[in-house]
């Protein structure tokens, strides 16, 4: 695994690989985590071209949110699919094609903004394994050390641990100052973005879990994006702040609904 990734393959500083290139040497897996439900996470999905590569959430039942990393080297948004519903990341749910992708206007190759809407081609059927997950406020804050979930089908580094059945990981707000001190040497943490791990090191976020949820008592704070490596010590995950992007994702949603 390379120091400073993007948790999909590529460097922080050099040119973010998309969704288009091989992910053939990477496995799947949380860091740390527990197998846990689909009812539990209800608003969990996987993002597929043929086989799982970064997680997103439903915001309703139209809309993914990911990261725009994950989404910025698809041309044909009808090649990507969603899987809803289903704790197994190859099986079961509901799979449904994408319409159209919306990548913040302000995202860049240093991960600012590492943000994107998925449009889906139909509805999901809201259940009690799909539910869309609340946003947050744009002025809402949230401490250091509060308690939040990650959850996808990352990398675990731990062959005993199956990559097919998602997992959680229950990780603790970070200090922001701290945390872009840690991170000076690419650039720190920039305002749009948040910090969560242990000082420890131990559970984070990795490889495949990218776009995915960073929940906080239900409340999508965050969306997986970056970090050096995976739950190493002294090193917390990067997350897309999503009070920094609410008023453009509730704004594109409504637009495109009006269209």
């Amino acid at each position: 695994m390379i120091e400073v990734t993007v948790w999909i393959c590529a460097t922080l500083l050099a040119s973010v690989c998309s969704a288009t290139d091989t992910l053939d040497d990477f496995e799947e897996r949380i860091v740390g985590g527990i197998p846990v439900n689909i009812t539990d996470f209800p608003y969990q999905v996987s993002l597929q071209r043929g086989k799982h590569f970064c997680g997103g959430s439903v915001l309703s039942d139209r809309w993914i949110l990911t990261a725009a990393h994950c989404t910025s080297g698809i041309s044909d948004p009808s090649k990507l699919n969603i899987r809803a519903g289903s704790s197994h990341v190859s099986h079961g749910g509901t799979v449904l094609t994408v319409r159209d992708i919306y990548i913040h206007p302000r995202h860049n190759r240093q991960n600012h903004y590492d943000f994107s809407l998925l449009e889906l081609s139909g509805k999901l059927n809201l259940s009690e394994s799909v539910q869309p997950i609340d946003l947050p406020a744009a002025d809402d804050s949230f401490a250091d050390e509060t308690l939040c979930e990650v959850s996808g089908w990352g990398n675990t580094q731990n062959v005993n641990e199956s990559s097919l059945m998602l997992r959680a990981a229950t990780v603790p707000l970070y200090n922001q100052a701290k945390c872009s001190s840690i991170y000076k040497e690419y650039g720190g943490v920039k305002s749009n973005m948040i910090c969560a791990g242990f000082e420890q090191g131990g559970k984070d976020s990795c490889q495949g879990d990218s776009g995915g949820p960073l929940a906080c008592g239900g409340v999508l704070v965050g969306v997986v994006s970056w970090g050096k490596g995976c739950a190493q010590a002294g090193y917390p995950g990067v997350y897309g702040r999503v009070t920094s992007a609410v008023d453009w994702i509730t704004e594109t949603m409504n637009e495109v609904v009006s269209l």
